[in-house]
């Protein structure tokens, strides 16, 4: 039988994504998609889903809060995907018990990755989701005060055969190609040693970087110029000295309306 699955996601099309690349997934069948939280619960409770996509940043009941209701009615808890843009704390949280995870813009592999994870953990029958998600509610709470205080003002990126620690509100951008991560200043252009950029923004004030696109991580204030492009997507002009023009995936074009009132 495939799997009954609920999207719940507030971006229209980041649902539309997800949906169309779960159409290539086989034993997958969504049956119902929720456009915020309490729509979410709702859904759930109707319907008993094998399996639900839930995004993390929604206004109003975030994902977080979806779970906590879940878990307050009594709920049986479904196999859950968490979807996320930016929240680094939650992803290791994640990590840490077990809980699937996907990060916006989504990838076509990862998806199925991750139904097939679902797969296997509803074939467990020791497994204890409701267990697993009170843990990880309680995880997340405690990781909610703010971090900045254990986080350094500077990294370090190799350049000119030279290591150089650079003030993070100098770094204009950092972007990745072929597993390197080119680190660019107002000044300056070197390499960072992380693997990823999500190892990356570990280390990065939260509040002032944003991860614009899969391959590119933003400082707020140095973007210089929004640019309109095709099909209402847009371009960010940033403050380097080749003033690098960054794309916005579709998936954070409603973050950048947020940013800036667009």
């Amino acid at each position: 039988m495939p799997l009954s699955t609920l999207i719940i996601d507030d971006e229209q099309l980041a649902r539309d994504e997800l949906n169309f690349l779960l159409k290539n997934v086989e034993d997958v069948q969504v049956i119902a998609q929720g456009k915020n939280g309490v729509e979410g619960v709702s859904l759930i409770r109707e319907h008993s889903p094998d399996l639900v996509f839930l995004d993390v940043q929604m206004p109003g009941l975030d994902g977080f809060g979806v779970i906590k209701k879940l878990l307050d009615k009594k709920v049986v808890m479904p196999q859950v995907i968490f979807a996320t843009a930016f929240d680094q704390y939650a992803v290791k949280a994640f990590e840490v018990n077990a809980v699937d995870y996907l990060l916006k813009p989504f990838d076509k592999k990862r998806v199925a990755q991750a139904v097939e994870k679902a797969k296997a953990r509803k074939k467990d029958a020791a497994a204890n989701p409701e267990a697993k998600f009170e843990t990880l509610v309680k995880l997340l709470e405690a990781q909610s005060q703010p971090q900045a205080a254990t986080r350094s003002s500077k990294i370090m990126i190799r350049a000119a055969g030279r290591l150089m620690l650079v003030d993070q509100k100098d770094i204009c951008y950092a972007s990745i190609e072929d597993g390197v991560i080119s680190v660019v200043t107002a000044q300056m252009e070197g390499q960072s040693n992380c693997r990823t950029l999500e190892e990356l923004l570990e280390s990065l004030d939260p509040g002032q970087f944003w991860r614009a696109h899969r391959g590119y991580v933003v400082n707020i204030n140095r973007i210089k110029e929004v640019v309109p492009w095709f099909k209402s997507s847009y371009q960010l002009r940033m403050d380097d000295k080749k003033q690098t023009e960054v794309p916005v995936s579709r998936a954070q074009t409603k973050r950048l309306r947020e940013l800036f009132g667009l």
